[in-house]
Formats: structure tokens, sequence, C-alpha cells
């Protein structure tokens, strides 16, 4: 195998037929390249193909900075992310000592770098490479200050001698730090005015003004940044003028089909099913767990600005698997199927990640909140099997006085046993996951079983983990 030395001083660099470009024309070169190869652009993106996807691909082409606009959860930071892949490998730079910034070997904006490349030949600047996911930063809002993301003066250098309005007083903040490459601020809104000040200058002028020192650069850099619509849209929260420098504003949102909404959840929890203690889960639970998280975000009693994030079904989803590898590891069932009674384990991954509505909740609990949530999300998937399967007959047995104990620690072959007297009805229940195996059986009879309860056909009672249904309304 050949090994391809990269050059080490601007000599070779020059030799080599190496061309330098801004960091925004970097990111569209190699865009189109991967638009025209037809490869995927976005790896781990679900349900923005022609939504929000179109309207990154354009403002990339327009050599836009860009605002990810959108409730949480929606991928806003990883959408930034993503855009990492669009630059170069490698790229090189001044290795100068003393020089602050990845200097272009070609157009150095630095004083330090300036001088070093007038005082000697190219075979004695050294060059160096800068891999591409070292070229993207990432910072929270909150807290942030002038001198994190700008730069502040160095007292030591002044101390030193060095006056107040040289760039070597300087000591240089993220933003210019990022030169060629990417810079992305998170919760925009949050921002301290004086730091937006700051930022909407780089945007504009691309140069670096602190304690009233201009320091003119010529700084390369992309700025992303992203935002709640209910804070960005608050007057006063984001100044005019940054506003108006922002060259797109790409508006997230949240899947718009439940089943894009079950694959971003099965994909972002990342779990393995397979092991020891296998976990087979119906499709009908994945149903009820997203469908969850739609009726949070239509729901009066929860604050809609604040948003629910797309990690309460992933943390529902981890939890539902988790009592099922419980149950499995406990009475030795492989697989182990998630049934409707392990739902009741959904409390510790809810809780907290839902903000109540005060005006609407009307002095519910969350636990309240999130008990009528699980019994909507439950009646909506059920009436949907209703109608595929036909079920309304197995409501009928419930009015001959027969009572069913579920549980999540009773044992799948328990379910068969106290289902003896009614097997021909029960067949039905099987067709909404067709299978001879005892805990997919047990799991389909716990959700006809909530589904009845859940459209007012029978009742349920409940006591130390266990619950009781039978028609004693």
């Amino acid at each position: 195998m050949t090994t391809v030395s990269r050059p080490s001083n601007l000599k070779d660099l020059k030799a080599s037929g190496w061309v330098s470009k801004t960091v925004k024309h970097e990111l569209r070169d190699n865009f189109l390249k991967s638009l025209s190869s037809g490869e995927e652009l976005y790896p781990g993106i679900v349900g923005y193909e022609d939504t929000v996807i179109p309207e990154i691909n354009i403002a990339v082409l327009s050599g836009h900075d860009m605002l990810f606009l959108g409730e949480k959860g929606q991928g806003k930071s990883r959408l930034m992310r993503t855009l990492v892949r669009f630059l170069d490998p490698e790229i090189p730079y001044l290795d100068i000592p003393g020089s602050p910034l990845h200097d272009d070997p070609y157009h150095p904006i630095t004083k330090v770098s300036r001088d070093f490349l007038a005082s000697h030949p190219d075979e004695e600047v050294p060059i160096a490479w800068w891999p591409r996911d070292q070229r993207y930063v990432e910072r929270l809002a909150p807290g942030t200050k002038f001198a994190d993301i700008i730069g502040e003066i160095d007292p030591a250098k002044l101390a030193g001698g060095v006056s107040m309005s040289a760039e070597e007083a300087l000591h240089f903040g993220l933003i210019p730090r990022l030169h060629r490459g990417i810079f992305a601020m998170n919760e925009l809104p949050e921002l301290d005015e004086l730091v937006q000040v700051g930022l909407f200058n780089i945007l504009e002028e691309r140069d670096v003004q602190i304690r009233g020192y201009p320091v003119k650069f010529d700084m390369d850099v992309l700025i992303l940044f992203s935002a709640n619509p209910a804070t960005y849209n608050r007057s006063g929260k984001v100044i005019p003028q940054l506003k108006d420098r922002i060259g797109s504003v790409i508006h997230t949102h949240y899947p718009l089909e439940r089943e894009l909404g079950i694959e971003i959840m099965v994909q972002e929890a990342g779990l393995d099913l397979g092991g020891d203690f296998p976990v087979q889960v119906p499709h009908f639970m994945l149903q009820i767990i997203e469908q969850i998280t739609i009726g949070a975000r239509k729901s009066k009693y929860i604050d809609q600005q604040s948003g629910v994030s797309a990690r309460f079904s992933i943390a529902n989803y981890r939890t539902l698997v988790a009592s099922a590898r419980h149950r499995g590891a406990r009475l030795n069932e492989k697989p182990s199927v998630p049934r409707i009674s392990d739902l009741g384990h959904l409390y510790s991954s809810s809780l907290g990640k839902l903000e109540l509505d005060l005006m609407g909740s009307h002095q519910m609990s969350e636990r309240q909140v999130l008990d009528a949530l699980v019994n909507e999300a439950i009646r909506r998937v059920f009436e949907e099997y209703v109608d595929k399967h036909g079920l309304e007959e197995i409501s009928k047995i419930f009015s001959e006085g027969v009572k069913i104990e579920v549980g999540d620690l009773l044992p799948s072959a328990e379910y068969s046993e106290r289902l003896k007297r009614v097997p021909p009805a029960w067949e039905k229940a099987f067709e909404v996951n067709s299978a001879s195996s005892p805990a997919i059986r047990a799991s389909c009879v716990e959700f006809v079983l909530a589904g009845l309860y859940a459209t007012d056909r029978i009742s349920r009672s409940q006591h130390h983990g266990k619950i009781r249904y039978d028609l004693g309304k």
C-alpha cells in the first residue's frame, strides 16, 4: 500500500497544487459533490426530507449563516453537527510558534504569521494539518460571556509592555479561534445583549472589536444558531440587528406521522434487543409509546411553548424495554415481550420532561396528566385495531362475570391458563400480533384488556402492582 505524505512546509504545499478556499466555499463544493453523487446527505436525520433538508441545502449553497428555529428535541443541534461532514477531511495551516489561530498558509490574518512569512523562505515555513472534527465548536448561550466567544485584553501581556491597541494584547475567544471553521451557538435568545452586539459585528464586518479597540480581521467562519420560537420571537430577546444579519432561518418540526416518530425513537434509543435476555417488542407497543408523546404535544395541560422533546419517547421506550427485560431475567422468559402493565414504570422516565400549563392543568399533578395521556394513547391505538380485527365481541365475555388479573411480573404462561374458559373469542385478539409465543400472547391480552377499559367497555381496579379487569362498572 502506498502512503501519500502531506506537505510539511509552504514550498511543498504550493507544489502540491492545494487551493485555498473560504469555509463556506469549501462547504458548498463538497456539498455539491455529495449531492451529485446521490449519497445520503444527512445520515440519521428522519422525517425532514421534504421540509427542513431542502432549506438547509439552499442555505449551504447560498453561503448563509443559519438559525435553526424549533422546539426542543427536534434535532437542531444534530443538524448543525451534521454540516461538519461537508468540510474537507483536513486542511493545512501555518504551524508557527505564537500564532493563536489556524492561519491559511496563503492568506494569514494574524500579525505573527504575516511577520514570519515575510522573514522566512517557503521551505522554512512549517505546515500542519487540521482535521474537520476539530473545526466545529458548539456553545450553550446561558452564562456565555463576551470574553468566551469574542475575546479580551490579556492583562499579562499589558504588564509585559504591549499596547492595548495592539493585536498582540488580545486573548482570542472561541469564534476567532474557529477561523476557517464552524461555530454554533445554542439557545441564542439567552445570550447577553453585549455578546449579541459583538456577534452581529462579526456577521456583518467579520472583524473583532474589544474594549473599543478595533482589530481588523478578514475572519472566515460559518456561524450557526439554534433557538426556540417562543423565546426568539419575544420582543427584546434578540436584538434586531443580529436577526437581520442571519442569512437563513431553518424551521424544524416534530414528526408529521406517527410511524416516522417510531423510526426516530427506535433509531435514537439504539437498544440491542438481543443478548442473554432478548426482548421482542410488538408494534402496537411502539405505537402506544409514540402516541403518548403525540398526545402530550396536543394536551391543554402541558405548556406547548416549551414543547415535548423526542427524548420523551426515547426515554419511555428504553424504560418499556428495560421493564420487559427485568421480567425476562426474573422469570427466565426468552424472549420477554413488553406489555401494557410495563407502562406503569413510565413515571420514572416521564416526570420532569413534561412542563405543565399552570393555567390549563387545574391543579392536576404530573402523574395524573401522564395517566390520562397513557390511557388516551391506548384508546387511540386500540380503536385502530378494533376496526382492523373486529375485537368488539371480546367485551361480551365480561358480561358473564369474567374477571382477569394481570401484572408486569405475572408469568406469560399464566395468561393462557386464566383464559382457558374463553379461548375462541381470544383468538381474535392474537391476530393483532400473530404468534404462538406465550409472551406475545400475554402482551396481546393486556393490550385488548387495556383497550376495552380505555373505551369504557369494562372496568379496572389496581392493587399492589396488579390490575383486575371486569364488567363491574
